[in-house]
């Protein structure tokens, strides 16, 4: 067994030369192998990396669109050439399979990308003699020191959401990644660096709730932006508003798929099984349930099963399908739905439990799960499991169905199946979640469009990316400007008037 390498701190580009006083500890999800130790700062650590960052900002803030364009362009190719290799980073410490970790980071480039384009993207607007020689314009200003607090699930491209368009916008960033995985963040952070960024523009402090808590009530932090479970995102959005900083905290979701008996079932069991058990269930965007309106429900059990027994789950580097969950305790937290789902009465029709893994012994495994027949008053249809369980739920009408879906807590995303324009239309508009698919099971919006989701999923009115990202980062002002004409002159102590 080989010695954990110790993970640490970036602060203003050079890695933390201190002693922690608390550490955590890093697998490697498919052996069970402790591989990292990671230093986990104090809140006076905290508030010195905030100060670090504080003093960047201010000639970063003044850099001008055209140089910050260039750090930015530069920041993309080093992300592009780099990133099989942080790829590798994600798969060896959270655990899904090298493909899927790919697709993760090339979808964080595409933010990169977007974030390229903010000279246009922060171009105000300007009237020409509003009044009589008068003229109106306006202008959108960075924040300043502004945190990013991302989850275990997606190690790299949570960070690229915010993180480039925070920096195009001119303002300095202290990223607190998950204590699970976070030397994809750290790799990527070090990018900043290496394309220009002025040192302490870009920082990590690696953490638990200490280092959240202290970043959430400093001073100095204008903004943040959380990812997480709903509990915690509430957590998040309450104490950081409290303390006068602007919040996005996105949470939870348990997201339904809505096939309708016209729908294409070969394409439903499809999208059901790479939906559900793409990267073992840990993503907010999975579907978890899926509501199969009567008389199909039997037939497409029977093709998500069929499909299931193909897959293949094991170690992420060895070509398998799913990959194991990022902890044994979470592990075990997943299990214990299982266990439940059955003690409920929904009937288990693949179980997880019992697959065989091509991994390590002692690493984190459970295999895809099926269960039917399951009913509203379960836990496994009521709480986000975030593992690899799928639940069916039966409904006799599209009517029951959308019922359903709008009854639920979250509004993260949803799909619809089926080969109707009008009932696809009809779905788009009165289901209550904020990102839609049309037989697409993962709705995730591509870079211009905004991330996130109604009710208990986000805190907050603002979105992820696109252009609410832009306005989450940046303040408006309005100038309203008159020069003087040489020959103008005169008092007049009238309320001044639109002529």
């Amino acid at each position: 067994m080989s010695t954990p390498t110790r993970i640490t701190h970036l602060i203003a580009g050079e890695a933390w030369s201190g002693t922690a006083e608390r550490t955590s500890e890093v697998f490697n999800p498919a052996t069970g192998e402790v591989t990292g130790v990671l230093d986990l700062a104090s809140t006076d650590l905290v508030g010195e990396v905030v100060a670090t960052a504080r003093q960047a900002w201010e000639g970063w803030a003044d850099t001008s669109l055209a140089k910050r364009t260039q750090v930015l362009f530069t920041f993309r190719e080093l992300l592009e050439r780099n990133k099989k290799e942080i790829a590798a980073l994600i798969t060896a410490e959270h655990g899904k399979v090298l493909d899927d970790a790919l697709g993760e980071v090339t979808r964080g480039l595409e933010v990169a990308e977007f974030a390229c384009g903010i000279p246009h993207l922060l171009r105000g607007g300007f009237s020409e003699n509003a009044s009589t020689n008068v003229d109106v314009y306006s202008m959108r200003q960075p924040l300043g020191v502004v945190a990013v607090i991302s989850p275990f699930n997606f190690p790299a491209m949570v960070p690229m959401w915010f993180i480039p368009i925070a920096i195009a916008c001119g303002n300095a960033v202290v990223l607190k990644p998950s204590e699970k995985d976070p030397s994809a963040a750290i790799a990527i952070a070090k990018l900043w660096s290496e394309a220009g960024l002025p040192a302490g523009v870009m920082n990590v402090v690696n953490g638990d709730k200490e280092a959240v808590d202290a970043l959430l009530t400093h001073p100095d932090i204008k903004a943040v932006s959380f990812v997480g479970s709903t509990p915690i995102a509430h957590y998040v959005y309450d104490t950081g508003t409290a303390h006068g900083k602007r919040v996005q905290a996105l949470g939870g979701a348990k997201n339904h798929m809505l096939v309708l008996p016209d729908a294409d079932l070969d394409l439903a069991a499809d999208a059901a099984v790479n939906s559900g058990f793409g990267s073992a269930g840990e993503r907010c965007m999975a579907i978890s349930a899926l509501v199969a309106v009567e008389p199909i429900a039997d037939e497409l059990v029977e093709k998500i099963k069929d499909r299931m027994g193909k897959l293949r789950t094991g170690d992420g580097t060895k070509g398998c399908d799913m990959g194991p969950l990022v902890t044994r305790a979470h592990r075990d937290k997943v299990a214990g739905y299982v266990d439940a789902g059955l003690e409920q009465g929904a009937t288990l029709v693949v179980d997880g439990r019992d697959d065989e893994f091509d991994g390590g012994a002692d690493g984190f495994f459970l295999g895809p799960t099926l269960f039917d027949n399951v009913g509203r008053d379960m836990t496994i249809y009521q709480d986000e499991i975030f593992g690899p369980v799928l639940s069916v739920v039966r409904v006799q009408s599209y009517d029951e169905g959308l019922e359903l879906i709008n009854a639920n807590p979250y509004g993260n995303g949803t799909a619809i199946f089926t080969n109707d324009g009008g009932a696809a239309r009809r779905f788009q508009r009165q289901v209550e979640v904020g990102m839609v698919g049309v037989n697409v099971p993962i709705p995730v919006p591509v870079s211009y469009y905004s991330f996130g989701g109604w009710k208990n999923s986000l805190f907050g009115d603002t979105h992820a990316h696109g252009m609410e990202g832009v306005h989450f980062f940046t303040r408006g002002k309005v100038v309203t400007s008159r020069w003087l004409d040489p020959s103008h002159g005169g008092l007049n102590l009238g309320f001044p008037q639109n002529t």
